[in-house]
């Protein structure tokens, strides 16, 4: 594997712009120096799903989040989550 180049030294924004236009960003990376990043604060890709609930359920998930401060919708989740790493943790 060849070397990597070394970025320049540019003066302003339109001169890197002008570099990074002109250039091939795989030619200034050491993939040998490269090491594994997890990004643990990305946000997951979601998807919306639809879910019936009695309006009594409703009402106490509502309740319940403005006690805490969160939307419902995020209790919601909090609640499955929570759920899901119990039942997985039984097995």
């Amino acid at each position: 594997m060849k070397k990597a180049k070394k970025i320049p030294i540019l003066k302003n924004e339109d001169e890197e712009r002008t570099f990074w236009k002109n250039s091939d960003a795989a030619d200034y990376v050491d993939w040998n120096a490269s090491e594994k990043v997890v990004f643990s604060n990305l946000k997951p890709t979601t998807k919306t799903i639809s879910l019936r609930l009695p309006e009594y359920i409703l009402d106490e998930l509502k309740l319940l989040a403005h006690k805490q401060d969160v939307p419902y919708q995020s209790l919601i989740k909090i609640f499955l989550k929570d759920r899901i790493d119990q039942e997985l943790r039984q097995g």
